[in-house]
């Protein structure tokens, strides 16, 4: 390590402190040394108390020690405070603490190697610029498994210690998430994603991730809500789903007054499955194989599934030059019932949308021709959910923010951690990584 610059004790170091922001620590710098990679920066306490923390008796200074913390970077590089802090004897002989040493909260928790701040760093670098705890680590010149546990154990603070959190959440979205990809683990590689889409529905902000649960069952959500105080269960009013079943028990079950909503994205992405059995149905019935490049079904199967006023004249020409073919009449009827679906959610009036949806529902419900499976069982599980797919008109509340923001930086996040083996990390590094936190790890 190279001499510290020293300054004279008699200069003001109001310039280093404003740098430095030590002053927000109650400390103040003395000297500096430049250490390769790392700056080292002594400093000693603004104010010195000299209670005993247990009798509170006024104790006398024995000598003084030095106590390391790590800091936040300065200039790119990791920082260490060499804090002289005063080691002190309580006069009380009946106190059953003899020598102490001055605690500095105001700069970092007792038994603790680094500040405050930067607890607070590392989490807004996690939540804010969706850095990883590798790049967190090498910033602060601390292990991984330090900064790690840092991050985790204020984040499990934050988002379960805090009772206000749950707060004014009248709009839950649920759905299921894989978490890690590992063949034959079943259901234990997913998890149960509960959201508060209500910022979201109001357009004050994104929507906010409330929780992980473990499985994917009427359980999982089930349990989750009954943990919930009353109060909380009595202020949503809707929830917001997939398909599923098990989630609609579960809410059912405990938030019987919400009213349930299936999203437009899966009520898409179900009739765009039976189209997609469908014309594979017919592409096995008129070439007797599955569909191979210059087969007219296979060569339209994107252009079938795009938004009708999306596809360009050319592909347009296409499709109507393959689906106007007599053998391919089942699928040409499915495609209208899927383009009919997407435009009745496009509709700019609710109301309208509403009623356009509920007239293709009804007209596929049952009575269909022969030839047509894939398209009845689309219309009897769709006429089985009407309430809860017409909910959406009437709400305006849709899983969307989960299957697109959410999702996408939950993937993001399995890539910059290279995957997790560890359930209880990746929630709570989840819960860091999505933003959800943002405003309470500002607060600290």
């Amino acid at each position: 390590m190279s001499h510290p610059t020293v300054t004279p004790a008699s200069a003001p170091n109001i310039v280093a402190d404003t740098i430095c922001r030590t002053a927000e620590l109650g400390l103040s710098i003395d000297n500096a040394a430049d250490a390769g990679n790392t700056t080292h920066l002594y400093c000693h306490p603004v104010t010195v108390t000299t209670a005993c923390p247990h009798c509170g008796q006024v104790s006398r200074v024995r000598d003084h020690v030095d106590r390391r913390l790590t800091d936040l970077p300065i200039a790119g590089h990791p920082s260490i405070l060499h804090v002289r802090t005063p080691r002190l004897t309580c006069g009380n002989e009946d106190c059953p603490v003899s020598i102490f040493r001055m605690p500095i909260r105001s700069a970092a928790a007792d038994r603790q190697s680094v500040t405050l701040r930067v607890t607070r760093w590392i989490l807004q670098r996690m939540a804010t610029d969706a850095m990883s705890v590798a790049a967190c680590a090498r910033a602060l010149g601390l292990g991984w498994k330090t900064v790690c546990r840092l991050a985790t154990d204020a984040c499990r603070h934050l988002a379960y210690g805090d009772t206000h959190r749950l707060d004014h959440v009248r709009v839950l979205g649920v759905d299921e998430h894989k978490w890690k990809h590992v063949r034959g683990d079943g259901s234990s590689s997913f998890v149960t994603v509960i959201v508060d889409l209500t910022p979201q529905v109001d357009g004050t902000g994104p929507a906010r991730l409330l929780d992980m649960v473990p499985g994917r069952s009427a359980d999982a959500f089930g349990d989750w809500l009954a943990a919930r105080p009353q109060c909380f269960r009595d202020t949503v009013k809707t929830v917001t789903m997939d398909g599923y079943s098990g989630y609609a028990k579960a809410a059912s079950q405990q938030i019987g007054k919400a009213r349930q909503v299936m999203d437009p994205f899966h009520v898409v992405h179900l009739a765009a499955n039976k189209l997609d059995l469908c014309r594979q149905r017919i592409q096995n019935e008129t070439t007797g194989h599955r569909g191979r490049s210059g087969d007219p079904l296979y060569g339209i199967r994107r252009a079938m599934m795009t938004r009708i006023r999306l596809v360009t004249p050319a592909k347009a020409e296409k499709l109507d030059e393959v689906l106007t073919d007599d053998k391919h009449v089942a699928v040409q009827v499915t495609w209208q019932v899927y383009q009919q679906i997407i435009a009745a959610f496009d509709e700019p009036v609710a109301r309208d949308g509403k009623r356009r949806l509920f007239k293709v529902l009804e007209r596929i419900k049952s009575g269909l021709p022969a030839g047509l499976g894939e398209l009845a069982t689309l219309g009897r599980t769709l006429w089985r959910k009407r309430s809860q797919i017409l909910a959406y008109f009437d709400t305006g509340a849709t899983n969307g923010p989960v299957e697109a923001r959410l999702n996408g930086r939950l993937e993001h996040l399995r890539g910059i951690a290279l995957g997790f083996r560890n359930l209880e990390h990746y929630i709570l590094r989840s819960l860091i990584h999505s933003g959800g936190l943002r405003g309470a790890v500002d607060a600290l």
